[in-house]
């Protein structure tokens, strides 16, 4: 049999793996993609939606909107609200989703009942962060059942929404509660592949517990540290269903509580000016990645590095 004809009569399944990915690359194309496209043609632009079918523009304007938005508005305040907002949530988040995540995964503690922890504190990551909010608004009013409760053992009322502390850390507890269930799940699964050899060797060597959390576990998990540090980070770049119903949308006290999601929210509804909420969009884009690059970057350099050098010691291993 000739090659021609092994040819003609093989398979080529190559090409079923392309079909099946055009519905992904379709939606992505229609939903994602050409919006976007269009967020960045449209910051450009003056174009206002008065109502209706009734439209002004599109008139083309420059950079002007950009510059707008750095001398109209004070963006490094409400850039400085939504990365305090969030660190108050991510902080105690990563700190005891790792704790946790050590303890279930350790065999030595031999802790009952895992799958009914698990379970529970995955629970709050399924309620929408809107009932959430509206939740805490109920809870925390100035006539709500936490201030019934200090004023049953003598305690003054806590004006909890009129301060921004208060204010900040509670949306920053939401954002704990709802995801840190999450991150457990996720930081247990990069422990579990862990090869236990390596804390076998380790208590052999006589490392202690912490020493061998810092010299193994993290180490071994930094990958999934860091997509938790970036998901987390371009999310609370996103913030804005929690502080939205908490503060009824003004972001009070003073904006302090107001995120960049907020504004853009606000302006759209109140001006009109799609171009202007396309400039603010494009800003917010170029700031996640950005912000998002260099994270990556940074905590992936002692990999990059510990590949080049397996790649040169291969590489002379081969020439001898």
């Amino acid at each position: 049999m000739s090659k021609l004809t092994r040819k003609r009569k093989s398979v080529s399944y190559a090409k079923w793996g392309y079909i099946f990915l055009i519905p992904f690359f379709a939606t992505f194309a229609v939903f994602t993609l050409i919006p976007l496209v269009k967020t960045f043609y449209y910051s450009f632009f003056e174009y206002y939606f008065e109502g209706g079918l009734k439209a002004v523009g599109p008139n083309f304007v420059g950079i002007q909107n950009f510059v707008d938005i750095f001398t109209r508005y004070d963006l490094l305040k409400f850039i400085s609200n939504t990365a305090v907002m969030w660190l108050i949530g991510f902080v105690p988040q990563l700190v005891i989703s790792m704790l946790l995540a050590v303890w279930f995964t350790d065999l030595t503690l031999k802790i009952k009942g895992q799958a009914f922890f698990k379970t529970v504190i995955y629970l709050p990551n399924m309620i929408m962060a809107s009932a959430f909010a509206m939740l805490f608004f109920a809870l925390f009013s100035d006539r709500g059942p936490v201030n019934s409760v200090l004023n049953s053992v003598g305690i003054d009322s806590v004006r909890f929404l009129s301060y921004t502390g208060t204010v900040r850390g509670l949306v920053g507890s939401m954002n704990f509660m709802m995801w840190f269930g999450n991150t457990t799940i996720i930081l247990m699964a990069g422990v579990m592949g862990i090869d236990n050899s390596m804390f076998e060797a380790a208590q052999i060597d006589g490392a202690n517990a912490w020493d061998t959390f810092w010299r193994i576990t993290v180490p071994m998990i930094k990958p999934i540290l860091s997509y938790m540090l970036i998901t987390s980070m371009i999310g609370g770049l996103q913030m804005f269903d929690v502080p939205q119903i908490l503060t009824n949308g003004v972001g009070n006290p003073n904006r302090e509580s107001m995120t960049l999601i907020m504004l853009l929210n606000n302006y759209i509804s109140k001006s009109k000016n799609y171009g202007m909420g396309g400039a603010l969009s494009v800003i917010l884009f170029v700031i996640t990645a950005v912000i998002s690059m260099f994270m990556f970057n940074y905590l992936n350099k002692d990999s990059r590095q510990m590949q080049k050098q397996r790649q040169l010691a291969s590489m002379k291993g081969g020439n001898k």
